[in-house]
């Protein structure tokens, strides 16, 4: 787990968007559509970000439909959520 968030945080161009959405997902769930207006992010940007971090088991969804569908970080992102705080204080984003 540890190596995977050091990559999807600061091992690609869109990491540091992607940790700001795992912190406003650890306080509560969001759609799409809400996070992009909370982090000033084009809708789209969201949504890529979203599929990536869904498919590397970063975060879940509620299975709903496209535009409505929340987000909640994962069981394995919430087990392991200490990691992330220590990669995003390391690259002095805290």
């Amino acid at each position: 787990m540890k190596k995977m968030l050091w990559w999807m945080i600061a091992g690609t161009k869109g990491g540091i968007n992607r940790a700001r959405i795992t912190n406003m997902l650890h306080d509560r769930p969001y759609n799409a559509n809400q996070l992009a207006k909370k982090l000033d992010l084009d809708y789209k940007t969201i949504r890529h970000h979203l599929k990536v971090m869904e498919d590397n088991n970063i975060i879940t969804s509620s299975g709903g439909e496209k535009y409505g569908e929340v987000y909640f970080l994962s069981t394995m992102m919430e087990k392991n959520y200490d990691i992330f705080e220590e990669i995003w204080e390391k690259i002095g984003k805290k």
